[in-house]
């Protein structure tokens, strides 16, 4: 038996979809996910994401990454070249500070991008809303909201009559392993799609 993901509703415009994250949240739903072709900022939102940890991730790399470029100059100052230079003070930070700032922006930049991989789960290759025949379009022209069955809400017929409610384009059942493919998207393969137009 296949093992069932979710349910996938599938929206035509970014504002419907919105606003279905936002209901589908107030109805109690937690584990859902939004697919969009562009990043949309009220969905975060609408989702009831919290804040995320990456602003303070970035914070921790770069104030590791400014103690340790006016270490390495204090402490190679100190250790291996401890030459006094027109007088001047082994611990002579002003002329530290372009290193040091140049080293908070690399670890920070660095910690941010490996951060925000790690977080957002990547590398994925495989994710079993692929499944859905319909989920190509999700990086062309169209906007989809999954609810997942690990929500403690969910309850299939329950999900669905909700997600109906919700006007979307289509329902679709969401499985952890490739459907066999019906007549109807044996057909729509044919069609060639070009944007939004097709030929």
């Amino acid at each position: 038996m296949t093992k069932l993901y979710g349910i996938m509703a599938e929206f035509d415009q970014p504002t419907p979809l919105i606003e279905a994250a936002r209901r589908a949240h107030q109805a109690g739903y937690r584990n859902m996910e939004a697919y969009t072709p562009f990043p949309i900022e009220a969905l975060t939102e609408a989702l009831g994401r919290k804040d995320s940890k990456l602003p303070f991730i970035v914070f921790l790399g770069a104030t590791a990454g400014a103690i340790t470029g006016f270490g390495l100059q204090y402490f190679s100052m100190t250790q291996f070249y401890p030459f006094l230079v027109g007088g001047k003070p082994f611990n002579s930070w002003p002329a530290w500070i372009p290193i040091t700032f140049e080293m908070t922006i690399l670890i920070g930049a660095l910690t941010a991008v490996i951060a925000m991989i790690m977080l957002n789960g990547l590398p994925q290759p495989y994710h079993p809303v692929f499944n859905a025949p319909s989920f190509r379009r999700a990086s062309l022209d169209k906007f989809f909201l999954c609810i997942e069955a690990t929500d403690p809400k969910f309850d299939v017929a329950d999900t669905k009559k909700f997600l109906q409610t919700l006007n979307p384009g289509d329902i679709t059942e969401v499985t952890h392993s490739p459907q066999e493919p019906t007549e109807e998207d044996l057909v729509s393969e044919i069609t060639i799609e070009v944007g939004p137009w097709e030929i």
